[in-house]
């Protein structure tokens, strides 16, 4: 199974405003999102998480559930989060402030550089 079940850009380019995850395939489906966007000042930070395995993951609905796939919404002690991961090795969370979702759970290609480049960004913001 691919780790990059998500593009996860900044834009616009050069001086992002906004930060926006689309999932790829047939997650858009499963997730019931085709594409979350969110202001950079919303955006509290991101980490790489590989041990998020052994996390609870709350409640599921409405998502996806299998056991090494989880897409779509998922709540914990009232709040929300967005998953779509694949395996849990390559797992970037992306925390937000004032928005539906409190945290993004999402399977990418690279998710230490690209927490290091959210991360600037913030800064920046």
């Amino acid at each position: 199974m691919s780790a990059n079940r998500n593009t996860v850009t900044l834009e616009p380019a050069g001086a992002p405003a906004e930060i926006v995850v689309e999932p790829r395939g047939l997650d858009k489906i499963f997730g019931f999102r085709s594409r979350l966007a969110y202001p950079l000042d919303h955006v509290r930070g991101a980490t790489f998480d590989p041990g998020l395995k052994r996390e609870p993951k709350g409640v599921r609905g409405p998502a996806l559930g299998l056991p090494n796939k989880l897409v779509g919404t998922f709540h914990t002690d009232g709040t929300k989060q967005f998953w779509n991961v694949s395996g849990f090795e390559s797992v970037l969370v992306i925390t937000l402030d004032d928005e539906e979702y409190t945290a993004l759970y999402l399977s990418v290609e690279d998710p230490e550089g690209l927490a290091r480049e959210i991360n600037a960004a913030v800064r920046r913001a």
